[in-house]
């Protein structure tokens, strides 16, 4: 019997994750959940029921979560949900490469056509959106967002709940902090520390002190 998955949120990426899920034959979509409209809560997304976040205790015995937000920020969506019980589970579209020899933590979610490679660690809840590639020997901090077709190469380091913008390049043997913020189209080629936003080809901080996106 599949798994029914409650997914966190109720934005376009829900959807777009719910769409994907369905093409994950071990799984099927219960519903969608949310914490921050509550007019929300009984009525229908793209014909499945939404919830309220207090409202899935009962459900956390059979049912498994995951985050559909695509920002940094869903640590606290997360913790929340943890706080009810849920379960995160991590889900790995049927087009995407992961080798059998790369570690993901709970709640991770790989998307259509991404690539994991071989002795790479994604953390907790670590976001792969449609066609990223994440080199070899690479780790990847929890809560962390990789948008479509960014390219991390191997042996990166990324803190956590840091964001790689859309076709972004990182660089291989590079450290980046936690809570950092690479714009769409930068091209990383040097260390950066925490909490800093980049931007540019080569990437430079153009701003300092942020906080996870």
């Amino acid at each position: 019997m599949p798994k029914p998955v409650l997914i966190l949120g109720t934005r376009l990426l829900a959807a777009e994750v719910m769409d994907l899920i369905t093409e994950i034959p071990a799984y099927e979509v219960a519903g969608f959940v949310e914490n921050m409209n509550r007019d929300l809560a009984g009525k229908q997304l793209e014909g499945y029921p939404v919830f309220w976040i207090d409202d899935i205790r009962k459900l956390v015995e059979t049912h498994v979560g995951v985050c559909a937000l695509s920002t940094t920020q869903r640590k606290s969506y997360v913790e929340q949900a943890a706080d009810m019980g849920l379960r995160l589970e991590t889900f790995i579209h049927p087009t995407a490469r992961v080798s059998k020899r790369a570690t993901l933590d709970e709640g991770c979610f790989v998307s259509a056509m991404a690539t994991v490679a071989a002795f790479t660690k994604l953390g907790r809840c670590v976001f792969v959106n449609r066609g990223a590639m994440i080199g070899h020997h690479t780790t990847i901090g929890d809560f962390c967002t990789i948008q479509p077709g960014a390219n991390v190469a191997g042996a990166i380091t990324i803190g956590e709940q840091s964001y790689v913008g859309m076709g972004a390049v990182v660089l291989d043997k590079l450290k980046i902090g936690k809570a950092c913020v690479i714009a769409a189209g930068a091209v990383v080629t040097k260390d950066f520390p925490d909490h800093v936003q980049l931007m540019g080809v080569p990437a430079k901080v153009v701003k300092e002190n942020i906080e996870p996106k």
